[in-house]
Order: C-alpha cells, then sequence, then structure tokens
C-alpha cells in the first residue's frame, strides 16, 4: 500500500509541474462545456425568409404578416419576380420562398380555395424538414381564422368545429435544447480529458525514459497500474463537480434526479475510459500516437452515442454497434437522473454493462502491459 502511495504522491506532483497539462486539466473543460452548450443546437431559427406577393391584397399582406410576426423567421424582402427570388436563393441569401399568387383574395371568396407556393433550400435536409412543418402550421392556422371571416351570412348558422390540443410537457417544460444539450456536453468533458490524459500519461514516461527506470525497481504491475490511474480517476470526479456546478450556476439545469447515484455511475464509468486509455498507451510509443488514436475512437463513440442525434434514427446495424459505445450509457444515465429523476432500478441495466465494459477493459489493459521491453 505505501508503495501505491508513493506512486500516486509522484503522479500529482508530476502532473502540476506540467504546466502545459494544467490549461487542459482546467481550462479547456470549462471552455466545452459554456460553448459547445450554447452551440451545439438543432433549434431552426432566425430562417430566411422571402416572399412573391402576386396578389397585393389585405389577405395576402395578413399572411406575409403571420409570418413576420413568428419568433422562427426573419421576413427579409418582397421580390418582384421569381428570378429575382431563385437567384437569391442560389446566393443563400433566402432559406424559404413563398408565392402568392394572382387572384389570391378572389378565390378564396368565391372557389373557397387556393395554393401557395413553397421553395424551400433543402441542403440541409434535417433543416428544411422543420421549416416546411414551421410553414405548414402558419398556412394552417391562418387558414382556420380566415375559414371563420370568409363564412357567408346563411353559414354561420353551422359553426366550425374546431378540435385543440393541449399539451404537456415533461422534463423539459420550457423546451430549452440547453437542458438537453448540457448533460451530453458534460459526458463529453469527462470523457475526452480523462481518456487523453491517461493514454498519453505513460506514453510521456515512454519518451522521457522513466518508464525503463521503473520497469527494473521491485514495483509490482499492479501498484503501478493502480498509482498511474488513480490520480485520473480523482481528475475525472473533479471535472464532474466542476460541470454540475456550471451547469447549475450558468445555464440553469434542473438536477431531479439522486447526485450521489451520479457519482456512482461516474466513478465506474471512468474506469472505462482509463482502461481504454492505458490500452492505448501500451500499443503506442509517442504521445502523438496515443493522441491520434484516441481521437479516433472518442469521434466514433460521440457521434453514435446519441448525443447529437437519436440513436432510434440510425440504421439498425449502426444501433447494434452503439450497443458496445459506453459513451452512450454515460449519456443516457446523465439525461434520465438529471432531468428525469431516475433512481438505481432504472438505471441498472447501464450500471451493469458499464461495470462489464470497465472489468473487460482493464483486464485487456492490464495483460497487454510488458514490464520488460
Amino acid at each position: 500500500m505505501k508503495t501505491i502511495l508513493y506512486i500516486i504522491q509522484k503522479e500529482f506532483k508530476q502532473i502540476f509541474r506540467n504546466k502545459g497539462m494544467l490549461p487542459i486539466i482546467f481550462v479547456l473543460p470549462i471552455l466545452q462545456l459554456v460553448i459547445l452548450s450554447n452551440a451545439a443546437t438543432f433549434e431552426v431559427k432566425n430562417i430566411k425568409f422571402g416572399y412573391i406577393d402576386n396578389d397585393h391584397t389585405s389577405t395576402s399582406r395578413a399572411l406575409v404578416e403571420k409570418f413576420n410576426a413568428s419568433t422562427y423567421f426573419n421576413v427579409l424582402t418582397d421580390f418582384p419576380s421569381e428570378a429575382l427570388a431563385s437567384a437569391a436563393m442560389l446566393k443563400g441569401e433566402v432559406d424559404v420562398l413563398l408565392e402568392i399568387p394572382n387572384y389570391f383574395e378572389r378565390d378564396l371568396q368565391n372557389e373557397k380555395h387556393n395554393a401557395l407556393g413553397v421553395t424551400i433550400n433543402a441542403i440541409d435536409g434535417a433543416a428544411a424538414g422543420v421549416e416546411n412543418v414551421y410553414v405548414s402550421q402558419i398556412v394552417q392556422r391562418f387558414n382556420q381564422n380566415l375559414k371563420v371571416d370568409l363564412m357567408q351570412v346563411s353559414d354561420q348558422q353551422i359553426q366550425p368545429v374546431k378540435i385543440e390540443t393541449i399539451p404537456l410537457f415533461w422534463y423539459n417544460e420550457t423546451l430549452n435544447y440547453k437542458t438537453f444539450m448540457v448533460p451530453g456536453i458534460l459526458v463529453l468533458l469527462v470523457t475526452m480529458i480523462t481518456l487523453f490524459l491517461s493514454g498519453m500519461n505513460i506514453v510521456r514516461e515512454k519518451e522521457i525514459g522513466t518508464l525503463e527506470q521503473i520497469n527494473v525497481t521491485p514495483i509490482k504491475k499492479s501498484q503501478f497500474i493502480i498509482g498511474k490511474l488513480f490520480p485520473f480517476w480523482v481528475i475525472g470526479m473533479g471535472l464532474l463537480t466542476i460541470g454540475l456546478i456550471l451547469a447549475k450556476v450558468i445555464f440553469n439545469v434542473p438536477m431531479i434526479g439522486s447526485l450521489p447515484l451520479m457519482y456512482l455511475y461516474t466513478s465506474i464509468y471512468i474506469f472505462v475510459v482509463l482502461g481504454i486509455g492505458l490500452f492505448i498507451s501500451n500499443f503506442t510509443e509517442t504521445q502523438q500516437q496515443a493522441m491520434f488514436i484516441a481521437w479516433f475512437f472518442t469521434v466514433i463513440f460521440i457521434l453514435m452515442s446519441g448525443l447529437f442525434t437519436p440513436i432510434e434514427s440510425m440504421p439498425k446495424w449502426a444501433q447494434t454497434i452503439t450497443e458496445f459505445n459506453p459513451i452512450k450509457y454515460f449519456v443516457e444515465v446523465m439525461r434520465m437522473v438529471m432531468l428525469k429523476g431516475s433512481n438505481i432500478n432504472d438505471i441498472l441495466p447501464q450500471l451493469i454493462k458499464t461495470a462489464l465494459y470497465a472489468f473487460i477493459m482493464n483486464g485487456l489493459a492490464v495483460w497487454s502491459y510488458r514490464k520488460t521491453n
């Protein structure tokens, strides 16, 4: 036990002596959480909206005003012709283009129906789908109000049937996207820092030649690995604490669930990350190699974790692969505990899989580590 404590003491001194590592540990996580939580959003706002009004009546102007009153659309200009409007969309100046036909108001009064032309820039297919929903909702609401206004006197005896829905939003009542993203960004923060630090630490020992000096000492392999990885486990838990404080103070993210449960799961999850970092370091000779390999796996894990895109939308084969992704389970647990108030029974499947993952990865890391070169 004394030997392990000496190694841990040596590691902490080595970490805090390295001036290049200190910003990575303390500054980078704060920047990640603050910047990414504000930037990483799939909300579609400030849609550049243009229109061609061929009717120039009070009805057509009222329809345009509906878009102008919406918080999602930024009404730019009235284009005099379709050619100019198409040119503006080609240049990226307009995202959505609404064309109101001639005799729009007259045909609505006489024939009770009409058609609108909507052109949407669909380079980003997901954003285009959301924009189409926004346009359809505004037109439908306008159409419902217009039906009542255009009813004949003989028709007014028959009241139009209207069904009203009253939504009830659970877990994120304000529909704030940051509430959804901050727990995921916190997972990203803990994962990247602990993985990179643990992966590069042993490799750095190889580069400066101190690993060979340690290998010829009577220190056992288990003592060396525990002493090496424990400081980064402490740093990972510290990063979680900093992240939770920032999430509450800056973003006011609700924390309904149990904090001890979050720390329990995170303590097991960090063992997974440390095992991966140690496994990578055993097969690399330079910090640059360790960084590239760690970054390669981290990007795949993050993109397939459900952090930015829902796993349910992925192909079946991709959903199967995500079952071997530890970040997926951490993202699910953080959102479940923080936002839903889930208890240990709710997260038990993720907890068991993560513990099994930690056992396998650390077993492989210890097995692949050789005390002799």
